[in-house]
Order: structure tokens, then sequence, then C-alpha cells
């Protein structure tokens, strides 16, 4: 791996020993400069759960990815440094209740003198590690998290005041490969019954709030409130990806037009 190459990435210019300190900062740098999008899916191309693909598109190609993508790759980033890491597999929260199988999400556990939950493919979530083993509320940038123990799972929450917790995604402690992943990754990009199919998604944390692409519509958030508006053509679209991600698609063309009002 090149890490020069990966630390220019994500604007990264600071410590590189293995502590809990570069973990933070290498977690927030990834947040801020990385997104997470699912542009592949609607391309057709196919996702390869391996270090060289993931770098070449995600370094190389200057793009985003999905959880998979993100966290895989990032992994690779902490074990150069010397970081003890493993790949978890998560379900994410249903808005109905319950949680997605096994798999359908992939974080990190970063081991050093304490363990942290490390993610940076979740979108809108922690930009900061969380400390896995802490029982009590975790404060980042003004929202709260806590991990808690389920009947066979970990379950992290989120809560943004004034509204309630809410779950984000259960998970376990079993360490697992890239090679588990495949065939729920390979779910998520091609079955009409996964949400990753049925729309494009590009979202990326800002230094005051958070920038989103979803289909057609284009969300920013800050302090100052929110703007949202809706793009009236392909092109408008490319030039929203570029202005605000970075990504220039060339001339990879989009297996369906989208509605203009979604």
């Amino acid at each position: 791996m090149d890490i020069a190459a990966y630390l220019k990435r994500i604007n990264y210019r600071g410590a590189l020993e293995p502590t809990a300190e570069t973990l933070r900062s290498l977690h927030r740098a990834h947040m801020l400069t990385v997104p997470l999008e699912n542009l592949d899916y609607q391309l057709g191309r196919r996702i390869i759960l391996n270090d060289s693909h993931l770098f070449a598109k995600i370094v190389g190609e200057l793009r985003g990815g999905v959880c998979y993508e993100l966290n895989g790759l990032f992994s690779a980033l902490l074990a150069e440094f010397g970081f003890k890491v493993e790949l978890l597999s998560a379900g994410g929260a249903r808005e109905e209740g319950g949680f997605d199988p096994p798999f359908d999400h992939l974080a990190l556990l970063v081991s050093l003198d304490q363990r942290w939950l490390a993610d940076v493919g979740f979108g809108d979530s922690f930009r900061e590690p969380l400390l896995l083993d802490e029982p009590g509320e975790q404060e980042r940038d003004g929202d709260l998290y806590r991990i808690i123990r389920g009947s066979e799972y970990l379950i992290l929450q989120q809560r943004r005041q004034p509204a309630p917790w809410k779950n984000l995604y259960n998970f376990t402690l079993e360490p697992y490969r890239y090679a588990d992943f495949a065939e729920m990754c390979r779910f998520q990009q091609t079955s009409p019954q996964s949400p990753y199919t049925q729309r494009r998604v590009c979202t990326m944390a800002t230094p005051d709030g958070r920038v989103t692409l979803l289909n057609m519509r284009l969300k920013i958030t800050g302090r100052g409130g929110h703007t949202e508006r809706l793009l009236e053509s392909e092109e408008e679209y490319r030039a929203a990806l570029y202005q605000y991600f970075g990504i220039t698609l060339g001339e990879l063309k989009f297996k369906t037009e989208l509605i203009l009002d979604t």
C-alpha cells in the first residue's frame, strides 16, 4: 500500500504511532474526506473486496464506497501503523423494528490499551471512535452514543436531543475476513430487494455538518441550518458530485435515469 498516497487522500498530516489519539485523528480525517457512496451499484461495476482493488478505487480514483470498502481499506491502513484491528459483522436497525441480518454492515474493533469501535462507513454517525467497554454515554460532536448489551448482540445507539435513543446497528465481537462478507455484499449490489440498488446515495461529513446527494436531491446541513434542492439533470448531478465530493465519473454511465422528483 502506498501509505503516503492514502494519507494525502484523507488530508492527514498528524502522528502515525498506534495510539488512541492517532486513531481518533485518522478516523475523523477519513470521515471528512471520503464519502459513503453506492454509485458503483448504479454503474453496474462489481465491488471486489481486496485491498488492492479498494485502494485503486478510493485512493487512485478519488472515490468513496460502501461500508465493506471504506472500513475494509481503513482497517488495512491502521494495520500498516501497527494497530490491532479486526472486521466485525453488524446488522443495521430497521425503521419498523429489529435488525438486518449479519454481514449487512462491516464495522471495526481496534484494540489498544482499551478497545474501540471504529466505523468510517456508516454515514451520519460518530466521527471519532467509541470506547467499546464504556457502559455510559459518549458524546461526539454534540450527539450522544452508547453501546448496550442485548440478549445475543451488542447494540449501538445514538441520541440527538431532544429525540429519544435510537438503534443504529447490532454487532458481535467475533472477527471475520473479507470472504465472510462476500455473499451479503453481492446481495446488496444485485438484488432488487436491496435498498442500495433502488437509489443513489453519496454523503460525507463536513466540518460543521453534512452534505448528501440522495437520488437527485441535494441536502446541505450546518450550524446555520440546512438547504435542500432538487437537481434537474444528470449534468447538474455530476457537477454536484464533483463540487461537493470531488468525484469525477468520466464516461461511466448509470444503468437507469432517475425520476427527478424523488
